[in-house]
């Protein structure tokens, strides 16, 4: 088949639609999130947290590089359709991987991960053969694949503290590489502006994968409340973890989401600010609803009593990472500042001091109050906006 037929079209005045394909391909993040919430939990410790951080990083940079390959690559044709197929069966072994994935299973885990980047991404560069920038490009990322699967695997056979070093070392050299643009010896670099990229696509993609995370802090809540015996003090921590939930979903789609697909669909250079605001940025709100989803667990088990110091840090981090997220990302897309998000993040911090002397409930209502003003200053600025 020639390669040409397995790029996506680009119709005028539209975007690509997220197909089926990728829907179904979501799935199997679905079940990781749940994994690396229920890690975090298993581990709340300064070691587990850096160890759940650096899982999360591996699977959102898979699930992001995937996402950044169907925006060139139709998943409707069949070599691409299998290539996603191979890629979640992988994704599930690695899926699988992450409760013991820095003890017995972590050469497992290493082999999935580099299985999944540099097999899609010599599979990618196979079927844009026929365009020299596209082929270049893809040539450079495998380099880049093979240099830190070295440190994945050798990492996979050590033990304790070296794997997590080396780990750390390979997460590194993959993140570092598309800010200095795949450089690679003898092939140079490729600059942002040059990469052909639909904005309104990768939008909706990170857009999904939100909706991935804040269904698992739904899931979480539902799960532990309906576990216990409801008591008013349980209903309350229950209500107050869902306004926050939904408080997120207001900030992030009642507002950001489109208006953010729109502004990267018409920007002069789609593939800089791609970059900054999905590739790298979105992981922060990510990051903060997953530890929010960790914090309303343990606030729904025990919503009396004195704060403990993970709690705590869980119930103020969470939210303090979405919204320094949605203020970083805000700040690449539209070049803004968004001060409510701002006030928002000074709002959290200047709560960490007193956190520890008051309920987990009260904790949880304070940070979902916070969350809520957010949210409807937010729509209030948008309205007036969008009048003016």
């Amino acid at each position: 088949m020639p390669s040409r037929h397995m790029l996506r079209d680009r119709a005028a005045g539209g975007h690509a639609r997220v197909t089926y394909v990728e829907l179904f391909f979501d799935l199997v993040f679905v079940f990781a999130v749940t994994q690396l919430s229920h890690g975090l939990m298993a581990h709340p410790t300064l070691l587990g947290l850096f160890e759940t951080g650096l899982l999360l990083m591996a699977v959102w940079w898979a699930w992001i590089f995937t996402a950044w390959v169907t925006n060139w690559l139709d998943p409707e044709r069949p070599p691409v359709r299998i290539m996603l197929f191979v890629v979640m069966v992988i994704g599930m072994v690695l899926t699988m991987s992450i409760p013991k994935a820095f003890g017995e299973r972590g050469l497992i885990f290493a082999l999935a991960f580099v299985a999944i980047q540099l097999g899609r991404s010599l599979f990618t560069t196979w079927a844009v053969r026929n365009h020299p920038f596209q082929r270049r490009n893809f040539t450079r990322i495998s380099a880049w694949f093979v240099a830190s699967s070295v440190l994945w695997i050798v990492g996979g056979l050590a033990r304790d503290g070296m794997r997590l070093a080396l780990w750390a070392g390979a997460i590194a050299v993959e993140y570092v590489s598309p800010a200095v643009g795949f450089w690679t010896p003898g092939m140079g670099r490729t600059r942002a502006e040059e990469w052909d990229v639909e904005g309104g696509h990768l939008a909706e993609r990170c857009a999904l994968f939100t909706i991935i995370a804040l269904g698992e802090s739904i899931l979480v809540m539902g799960a532990t409340t309906a576990g216990l015996a409801w008591t008013p003090m349980v209903i309350a921590a229950f209500l107050a973890s869902f306004a926050g939930s939904l408080a997120m979903w207001w900030i992030y789609f009642a507002v950001t989401a489109e208006a953010a697909s729109e502004a990267i669909s018409h920007a002069k250079d789609p593939g800089r600010v791609a970059r900054a605001a999905y590739t790298y940025i979105h992981l922060l709100p990510v990051a903060g609803i997953i530890v929010t989803a960790v914090a309303d667990e343990w606030t729904i088990h025990h919503p009396t009593g004195h704060t403990d110091l993970k709690t705590a840090a869980a119930a103020i981090g969470g939210p303090l990472l979405f919204l320094l997220g949605g203020l970083l990302f805000k700040r690449a897309v539209f070049r803004v500042v968004a001060r409510a998000q701002l006030v928002g993040v000074l709002a959290m911090v200047a709560l960490a001091p007193v956190s520890l002397a008051v309920s987990p409930l009260v904790l949880s209502i304070v940070t979902t109050l916070i969350l809520l003003g957010v949210s409807i200053r937010e729509a209030l600025v948008h309205r007036a906006r969008a009048d003016a």
